[in-house]
């Protein structure tokens, strides 16, 4: 996965744990798009500064992710729902009764809620 794509994720996980800078200037990095340059103009600090608190954050969330594996069992939550999905699909095209048909339906309703 790529790495800003990891880091969006953890943030949404677990940005709250961070310090208010350090969830600010990863939102703003990696969801917002701004360089390390604007958050410093932004913020009044240099650029260097803007870059220190990042990657202390970042590491953070690293670490929370490898002692709490959120993002890890919620990926893997996904792809068996995904899995599912895709059984129920065939089952659905090879029945002619009505009523499986239905309850199947009702069943990939739901899960497809869940992704």
């Amino acid at each position: 996965m790529e790495k800003k794509v990891e880091v969006s994720m953890l943030c949404d996980l677990y940005g709250k744990l961070l310090t208010e800078k350090q969830f600010e200037f990863i939102n703003d990095y990696y969801n917002n798009d701004l360089g390390l340059s604007e958050i410093a103009e932004n913020n009044n600090i240099t650029r260097q500064a803007v870059r220190d608190i990042i990657k202390k954050g970042e590491r953070k969330l690293f670490e929370y992710e490898e002692k709490l594996l959120f993002m890890k069992k919620m990926l893997t939550q996904e792809q068996k729902i995904q899995e599912a999905l895709s059984e129920l699909t065939k089952i659905e095209k090879d029945t002619t009764d009505k009523q499986i048909v239905s309850i199947l339906n009702s069943i990939k309703k739901e899960l497809s809620y869940l992704v």
